[in-house]
């Protein structure tokens, strides 16, 4: 069955190719002026916020294939919204094939040259492999494995990727948070951070934290979450799921630009996973369901509140350096809260934290704090240079007396603060970027790789 829908979009989408459709399984051609979108049972709201914008180069024509139902219509519903939104209207034309054999239709009709997926987990790995396999291009929502065996089936799509000359990139968001970036600026400048220490198991290096919500708005509105999302099988568990964010931005920060080998440079230390419990009215809530679907059974208690195995942290050393990485869901945020995130880099001279609590008023705030025993004039001086010369790249940035204990913040001014939806769109830009050029910069695949290593190696750990 084949429906046409004019809804607004650039797609989610995932190309699931049988054996049977290896005869179609040629590189699909670059074109010079059209990116061409295809997206492939969109599942998570995701898939919509990588359409919050029109891009240049694409083809407002997207083609999503799906098995239909709620996941499909709420991710429609979010596109219409975009193209009938007062301001900055997209104009998206959304052509929706649904049927039972939508991957292999999807793949014999070739439509796009352009692969998004985001949706169930339990169905990303092979969703890639098969999507590689076929010639195309795939940007994927993280995260792109959830359980071990997945590991081996990317290290194969990343090997036909290379082979048939099409990139393969998953969607790192935070790479595009202001503080984090002016984080990762101010380590590389000795004269305020000093060098990375290495840490230890009790005091690491590097800590990441960051605490999510099931029940939240997006775009304005309540999100209606599936079912599915409550099941650590099909969504993840947060080991495997958030912390790959927070991994990258470790290899990331840490190691700029550099190669890391999967085989020589991580060992998992510690692990552990934990349970969150969701009441029947708060599931009710999330999902506007009445009760639990069969999969979800498994874990609920004899009260019958939901405990999914939602909240994980692992440390591990990377390059010998120590770091950390926790991640925990709640239902819903504190009044005037939201999903947050902390973050410390620990220097010879100074750490550099990231803070997002109560008293930041929930806002995302860089601390500078220099080591005891230094002379506070000489550091300020060093500081003040330093952000003066990154001033040149972010303009208006300044030093501030932290407003909260002693030492300094960075004052980043409004116009950096655009949001967590907007950052896929800056993603998606940055992959259309690397599509022109025809390549990766040479440090993405072997890192993707032993992003993905580290969160699945913690995952067995855990157990």
């Amino acid at each position: 069955m084949t429906k046409i829908l004019a809804v607004g979009l650039l797609a989610a989408v995932v190309c699931g190719c049988s054996p049977a459709h290896k005869e179609a399984a040629k590189p699909v051609q670059k074109e010079a002026a059209t990116v061409k979108i295809l997206t492939l049972d969109p599942a998570h709201f995701h898939a919509s916020l990588v359409q919050k914008l029109m891009y240049p180069q694409v083809s407002p024509v997207v083609h999503v294939y799906s098995p239909g139902g709620d996941d499909l219509q709420g991710h429609l519903g979010r596109i219409e919204s975009f193209n009938k939104r007062a301001e900055n209207p997209t104009r998206w034309e959304e052509q929706v094939y649904t049927g039972p054999d939508f991957l292999e239709k999807m793949c014999a009709e070739r439509k796009g040259n352009v692969v998004v997926i985001s949706g169930n987990n339990a169905k990303k790995a092979k969703y890639v492999l098969d999507s590689v396999a076929a010639g195309f291009n795939v940007l994927a929502d993280k995260p792109m494995g959830v359980v071990p065996e997945d590991f081996a089936t990317l290290q194969q799509a990343f090997k036909l990727a290379a082979e048939k000359q099409t990139l393969l990139y998953d969607i790192m968001t935070e790479r595009s948070e202001i503080t984090t970036i002016l984080q990762k600026e101010l380590s590389r400048l000795p004269a305020v951070f000093g060098e990375l220490e290495k840490g230890t198991l009790e005091e690491p290096a590097i800590t990441k934290e960051s605490i999510h919500h099931y029940f939240k708005e997006v775009a304005g509105k309540p999100l209606k979450r599936p079912a599915w999302f409550f099941d650590v099988v099909q969504q993840g568990e947060a080991i495997v799921d958030v912390t790959t964010h927070l991994v990258d931005l470790v290899q990331w920060e840490c190691f700029p630009d550099q190669i890391i080998d999967w085989q020589k440079d991580i060992s998992i230390l510690q692990a552990r996973r934990w349970t969150t419990k969701i009441t029947p009215a708060e599931f009710k809530r999330a999902t506007l369901l009445e009760g639990y679907p069969d999969y979800l059974k498994k874990d609920v208690d004899a009260e019958g509140n939901l405990k999914p195995y939602c909240n994980g942290e692992f440390t591990y050393t990377l390059k010998g350096i120590h770091a950390k990485v926790s991640v925990m869901w709640n239902f819903e945020a504190p009044a005037g809260a939201k999903d947050t995130h902390y973050s410390m880099m620990r220097g010879t001279k100074a750490n550099l934290v990231i803070r997002q609590g109560k008293e930041q008023n929930y806002k995302a705030t860089l601390y500078v704090e220099s080591k005891p025993g230094a002379d506070a004039a000489a550091f300020e001086q060093a500081l003040k240079a330093g952000v003066a010369q990154l001033a040149a790249t972010y303009p208006g940035i300044e030093v501030q007396k932290a407003a909260i204990g002693t030492g300094w913040q960075i004052g980043i001014p409004e116009k950096y603060n655009n949001g967590h939806e907007a950052h896929f769109a800056q993603v998606t830009e940055r992959y259309l970027q690397y599509l022109a050029a025809g390549k990766l910069p040479d440090w993405e695949v072997p890192n993707m790789l032993a992003k993905y290593y580290t969160t699945l190696e913690a995952y067995k750990k855990s157990r």
